[in-house]
């Protein structure tokens, strides 16, 4: 039987647990990020190991320290679950040579992951993934040398420590917390069973703020959302049910590594991914009062472009995921940026998406401008005219891949849901602009086996017509 490749996709290599995500297969990661720390300028620095949830995540954590120590480098191993920018931070904040986060962030159960943090604690650019990646499948073949925690602990190698102290501070720097802790809001949180779990509950306490978690006990199966720790609408029931009761001015929800934000209105309606990054967007620029580039994938919203040329920013788009956004948001000193994922990224932190930072933004958004989320959405659209988004995940045999590839290359509509095709690109799947500004693309998903289909329009209903059109053009 061929053995599959280690392949490092939009944000880390994931696979099923106990199929490829093995002991042996993070041994063999963790060899290669030993690699590319001993051919860098500082290895005495040593790497950041943390680790999510999920089913073994704090023993895959200690397989990859033992690869690092066993390579002669120090290692700091988090002493609990930690989320994805509280690990991150850690690299940045103790000066270390890089990190490794267990998670496969808001994917199925049944998955795990490897995610791999240079000494900026953002993702790795797509030349250092691929660096990396071939580094691992090397070390895959080779019989490493490996420490126990007791003997690398003895050896002065391993050390563990609680990253949320400096993490806290950190985002006690770019947010006021008294301010919000202070405004009486009611604040329903979902922290999705996730790492990211009591974060906000702790960073809110101690004033008028009220703060009621769902889901924030360690549920490696993810019961209740669905066995997928993803903050979209499809997951977020629960959550919906506790803030439709009226008791509530928020909904706030992070994924299961806590580097993704979804928000409910007062009323329990979603507030889609590309509504919450223009209205970040607003935070920084209107509420703030600052200026700089906005950085965002291809997925996310055309508001950001209105948005830039209403306070003279410009606006940088990058394919899909955070080794591309990544290094564009640090090459141009940006101000904010993200993804359609709910992934979003501030001036002043770590470039690295982080849902909790985002939820306290959201909820300073409130406070600052005194106005309800639906009363957000409204002054939005004052400014940049109505958006609705909806994305539609199509699983598909493996057979077909191919095939679908081929048709989504081939396809070149002159019409699509009864509107011109006005531009059509490849930066990242198959886009199509159409002439009342709306906007259809069809992409592969770089970490399941996933077609994906975005489409943002003026009107929900055109939003369901481009989708249709989408799935008839390529026959699923």
């Amino acid at each position: 039987m061929k053995v599959a490749p280690i392949v490092f996709g939009t944000d880390g290599w994931r696979a099923l647990i106990a199929d490829e995500f093995t002991s042996a297969n993070v041994r063999a990661c963790a060899g290669g990020v030993a690699y590319l720390v001993k051919k860098g300028p500082n290895p005495e620095r040593g790497v950041v190991i943390g680790y999510d949830t999920r089913f073994g995540s704090e023993d895959f954590a200690a397989a990859a320290a033992e690869v690092l120590t066993g390579a002669g480098l120090p290692a700091s191993l988090c002493d609990r679950a930690a989320s994805t920018p509280a690990v991150a931070f850690a690299v940045v904040a103790q000066g270390a040579a890089s990190g490794i986060v267990i998670t496969s962030s808001h994917n199925p159960w049944n998955w795990n992951g490897f995610k791999y943090k240079p000494d900026y604690g953002g993702s790795a650019s797509e030349a250092l993934s691929r660096e990396l990646e071939a580094a691992a499948n090397i070390a895959r073949g080779r019989d490493l040398r490996c420490l126990s925690l007791e003997e690398a602990r003895h050896d002065g190698l391993l050390r563990t420590f609680d990253p949320r102290e400096q993490y806290f501070r950190q985002l006690a720097s770019l947010v006021d917390l008294e301010r919000l802790r202070g405004a009486g809001l009611r604040v329903a949180v979902d922290s999705m069973h996730g790492s990211a779990a009591r974060y906000l509950a702790e960073l809110l306490r101690g004033g008028r703020t009220l703060v009621h978690e769902l889901h924030s006990r360690r549920d490696p199966l993810f019961r209740g959302v669905g066995g997928r720790p993803e903050p979209i609408e499809a997951h977020l029931g629960a959550l919906q049910r506790a803030v439709r009761g009226g008791r509530y001015d928020v909904g706030v929800a992070t994924d299961g590594d806590g580097d993704r934000l979804g928000i409910l209105d007062e009323k329990g309606r979603f507030v889609t991914q590309l509504q919450v990054y223009a209205l970040l967007a607003l935070y920084m620029l209107e509420a703030k009062g600052e200026r700089g580039p906005l950085v965002k994938a291809l997925t996310a919203t055309a508001m950001a472009e209105k948005l830039g040329r209403l306070y003279g920013v410009p606006v940088f788009e990058t394919a899909v995921g955070m080794k591309h956004l990544g290094p564009v948001f640090r090459r141009e000193q940006a101000l904010f940026g993200g993804e359609e994922s709910g992934g979003y990224v501030f001036r002043g932190h770590i470039p690295e998406r982080d849902g909790v930072l985002s939820g306290l933004a959201f909820l300073d958004l409130m406070v600052r401008l005194d106005k309800t989320p639906s009363q957000l959405i409204q002054h939005l659209y004052r400014k940049v005219g109505p958006h609705h988004y909806r994305r539609l995940d199509v699983t598909f045999p493996q057979a077909r891949r191919k095939e679908l590839a081929a048709r989504v290359a081939a396809a070149e509509p002159a019409r699509l849901a009864g509107q011109a095709v006005k531009g059509r690109d490849t930066l990242d799947g198959t886009r199509f602009k159409l002439a009342d500004g709306s906007w259809l693309l069809i992409r592969f998903s770089g970490t399941e086996p996933l077609l994906r289909l975005y489409a943002e329009a003026p009107s929900p209903k055109q939003v369901e017509a481009s989708l249709k059109a989408g799935c008839e053009l390529i026959g699923v």
